[in-house]
């Protein structure tokens, strides 16, 4: 009788995963790993509303474009190297784990770059995010086949734009920062498209949409909280009763609104090129970005009807309606567009634009809610078209 040999250190050789694998389903360290972005999102969207609240509009938007795109770009970045070479044994968990204290650094550091724009802790805990990524990359290469030299671009681009952003805190803050930021980015953004420009690693489509769901769910969370805090405030401030009780239902109807919009289409159908998977990728940063903000702008309704804040009602609730157009125009563009009729395709951008007419309603989210209900009964009436052949 004979034994199946032990692998050595008894880690699984890591190899391109099958795209076609049935049943393929997000693992218990992916839902693990997306936990720690739940803090790092919270805490971005709480310091954009006490900035939005405040009336300092420039500089908390900037700064919060910022922070969310390395909260962005680095759950992405693990979420699609995970589809591909996904091996779930104790050393790719460590360094998921790894990974995962990074975050928990960079959040750390989230109230000093929007306060005083420091980004040293940020960077540093997205240094150890990036290098744990690229010593993934590392250990995919040695049985990655024909993928080795894609792997291997993927260690050198991530590795030397970590230089940059290490060079990034010399750079004093203000307009030459934010410029140096934007050009850092997008050389960070431009490695998987100097990686995988030859030949591309495999992706399983119901599985990578699937991850972006969850993460879709993250940042609607975020607006369930600014909903259940209305209706705290209003057990403390009863002279604004009835409009704290009416934007925490509207909240909720909304938030419901935005992912049954968001679950509409079979988003798998829009990631079958590498030119799609890009679009349907970055786009998401908008979509991301916009959810998340749309709980601050909540906030800031309820700063001005309990009186902690003194922006105009018109103004407030630009802070709602602006990222809720950006999140129906983004998903509209990357999901829905080829999966909808004529119908669809006019109703979505069309209640873009009119949830811009919120402002000049006296109760806040009214509008909107009204709005996005519509685009609901138009979505259930109207079905996805059939995929193309």
């Amino acid at each position: 009788m004979t034994t199946a040999a032990t692998p050595r250190f008894h880690l699984s050789r890591m190899r391109p995963r099958d795209p076609a694998q049935p049943h393929r389903t997000a693992s218990t360290l992916e839902l693990f790993f997306d936990l720690v972005f739940v803090v790092a999102v919270s805490i971005a969207s709480a310091q954009l509303h006490h900035s939005l609240s405040h009336g300092d509009f420039v500089h908390g938007v900037t700064a919060y474009a910022m922070v969310f795109f390395a909260v962005w770009w680095a759950w992405m970045n693990f979420t699609w190297f995970a589809t591909s070479f996904d091996t779930d044994d104790w050393l790719y968990r460590v360094t998921t784990i790894v990974q995962m204290g990074g975050v928990l650094v960079f959040a750390a550091g989230i109230p000093a770059a929007f306060e005083r724009g420091d980004f040293t802790i940020p960077v540093l805990g997205y240094i150890v995010m990036r290098i744990a990524m690229v010593a993934q990359w590392l250990r995919a290469s040695r049985g990655a086949g024909e993928l080795r030299s894609a792997t291997r671009r993927y260690a050198l681009g991530i590795a030397a734009v970590q230089v940059l952003w290490v060079l990034f805190l010399l750079i004093p803050s203000g307009t030459v920062q934010i410029a140096a930021f934007v050009v850092f980015a997008l050389i960070e953004v431009s490695v998987p498209v100097f990686a995988e420009y030859r030949r591309q690693t495999p992706w399983h489509a119901h599985h990578i949409t699937e991850r972006y769901g969850l993460f879709t769910l993250i940042v609607l969370g975020e607006s369930l909280l600014a909903s259940a805090n209305a209706i705290v405030d209003a057990g403390r401030e009863l002279e604004s009763l009835v409009p704290l009780i009416s934007i925490s239902v509207l909240t909720l109807v909304v938030t419901a609104s935005l992912w049954w919009i968001y679950f509409w289409p079979p988003h798998h159908r829009a990631i079958t090129t590498f030119a799609r998977s890009l679009r349907y990728g970055y786009t998401h940063y908008l979509v991301f970005a916009a959810a998340a903000a749309f709980s601050a702008g909540i906030e800031v309704e309820l700063d001005v009807l309990t009186g902690e804040s003194h922006l105009s009602n018109v103004v407030a609730s630009f802070t709602v309606t602006i990222p809720i157009a950006i999140f129906l125009l983004g998903i509209w563009w990357i999901a829905i567009r080829e999966s909808a009729d004529r119908v669809v395709n006019t109703a979505i951008p069309a209640g873009a634009l009119l949830v811009l007419l919120d402002p000049i309603l006296p109760i806040p989210v009214a509008i909107t809610a009204v709005v996005l209900a519509v685009i609901v009964v138009i979505l259930v009436l109207r079905p996805p078209l059939p995929q193309r052949s």
